[in-house]
């Protein structure tokens, strides 16, 4: 990878009742944990923005309402509402379904503000470039909600 200080973070869905073994499968392999659930941390997302009014009032709302401690993060759609995000001051920004192209303009435009975090239709195929793009973090659902069964035979054989 062109940039091997990004994190790669797996996401909230996971099997029902599965998810302290889902998340400790994910450290153990070597990505980290991006939330254990909604308690422990902030993530506004579009339909947050929507019901706000905007992209800085959901922001500005969550950072007069949260507990002390908890982090805020934005997910936008789009490089204007990053730039509305950034005057808004969350703590972390979701980039969602950016194309490349978008994810370096973005890590321009942020100029190392905030960790950026890209999501969204990452693959084993193109996390490469995703990460050659600048940002500081990667979520890919697929590391919990996709992972392959270990085929493991218990059979005996006699000779």
């Amino acid at each position: 990878m062109n940039n091997p200080s990004v994190a790669l973070l797996d996401t909230r869905k996971t099997l029902p009742l599965w998810r302290a073994l889902d998340k400790y499968a994910v450290r153990a392999g070597g990505a980290q944990n991006h939330r254990l659930g909604l308690h422990d941390m902030i993530l506004i997302k579009e339909n947050h923005i929507a019901l706000a009014g905007g992209v800085r009032q959901a922001v500005q709302s969550a950072i007069t309402n949260r507990p002390d401690g908890v982090r805020i993060e934005v997910e936008v759609r789009s490089l204007e509402e990053l730039k509305e995000a950034l005057q808004a001051g969350p703590d972390l920004i979701l980039l969602d379904n950016f194309s490349l192209e978008q994810l370096r303009k973005a890590v321009n435009i942020c100029g190392g503000r905030v960790p950026l975090e890209a999501s969204g239709g990452i693959t084993v195929d193109n996390i490469a470039e995703v990460a050659s793009t600048g940002v500081n973090r990667i979520s890919v659902g697929a590391l919990t909600h996709s992972a392959k069964a270990f085929d493991l035979s218990m059979i005996v054989e006699l000779l």
